[in-house]
């Protein structure tokens, strides 16, 4: 009897000790769903006027009008009274020191913030008046820091169009000069990236991404820093894959190296949160103004 006792306590231990852990990860479980139900519940900054419409056709002309912008109501200006035309199928490049509102600048389109004052329209019609939701499934964005979710390089892709079919995927990661490294993965298309994208380097992340807005092919685009913070080789794949994707778009491109937006139609330069210069390449390197010193300093870094 002793023996028997003996081994149905030893049977017993194993299945109790498992219900005792799944107690406390059941506790833990619940506390991250209070905090993921609170994010759910919380109600967004921007919401869509009552009068707001379905943004269904884009040209691509956008217009900022005496644009000025703080984060808090009685906070500091960041923008002030910024005006600036562009054209569809227009390059804008934008640098400056850090801090001096380049990113801030560019937010305001998708309407990540609204602006405190002035106005910026989108052929002709303020961005306001747009629901949110079609205003910025008309705009692509490549940050320094994308998303990418722990599924399969395929699935990360297809983001920018759910419904798209292989050879979709395929000819938008061929576009983003992606497709030569995916092939050599264990798994191709299917192979999974990880959390965040932890099992890619940072150029493959920026790839997927950029070939993720080739799938999208929106009439706007957004390229916030790129390109920083890779290596030569990533750099000249991912600036081959940005040229060929903001052709024929409304491009915005925030850049900190100067010599990967010399292309551009116009470069503006944003100080302490003001326009102070803008024009081609040539035109502001003979101007040998502010841009010009930020460019030659930058090439004797080099």
């Amino acid at each position: 009897e002793m023996v028997a006792f003996i081994a149905y306590i030893d049977r017993l231990y194993n299945p109790l000790r498992r219900l005792v852990n799944s107690s406390t990860t059941l506790t833990q479980s619940i506390a991250s769903m209070d905090r993921v139900f609170e994010f759910m519940d919380e109600k967004y900054d921007i919401e869509d006027s009552h009068d707001s419409v379905e943004l269904k056709r884009v040209h691509g002309d956008i217009a900022f009008n005496n644009v000025s912008f703080a984060y808090e109501k009685d906070s500091e200006i960041v923008l002030k009274n910024l005006s600036i035309n562009v054209e569809k199928g227009e390059t804008i490049a934008l640098v400056g020191m850090s801090g001096g509102g380049k990113s801030t600048f560019v937010s305001l389109i998708p309407r990540f913030y609204d602006v405190t004052e002035g106005e910026i329209l989108l052929d002709g019609k303020d961005i306001r008046s747009f629901q949110v939701r079609s205003l910025r499934d008309k705009i692509g964005m490549v940050s320094q820091d994308n998303i990418l979710f722990s599924e399969s390089v395929k699935s990360n892709i297809m983001l920018g169009k759910p419904e798209a079919s292989d050879e979709e995927v395929i000819e938008a990661a061929k576009a983003a000069n992606a497709h030569e490294f995916i092939m050599n993965l264990p798994e191709g298309y299917d192979t999974k990236v990880g959390e965040r994208g932890v099992k890619l380097s940072g150029g493959q992340k920026q790839r997927v991404a950029i070939a993720r807005v080739f799938l999208k092919n929106p009439p706007v685009l957004i390229l916030d820093e790129a390109t920083s913070a890779l290596d030569l080789e990533s750099e000249h794949l991912i600036q081959e894959a940005i040229e060929e994707l903001a052709k024929d778009r409304t491009t915005f491109i925030v850049a900190h190296r100067l010599s990967t937006i010399t292309h551009a139609d116009r470069i503006v330069l944003i100080e302490h949160g003001r326009i102070v210069e803008i024009g081609s390449h040539d035109e502001l390197m003979a101007a040998q103004g502010g841009y010009h010193r930020l460019f030659q300093v930058q090439q004797l870094e080099n």
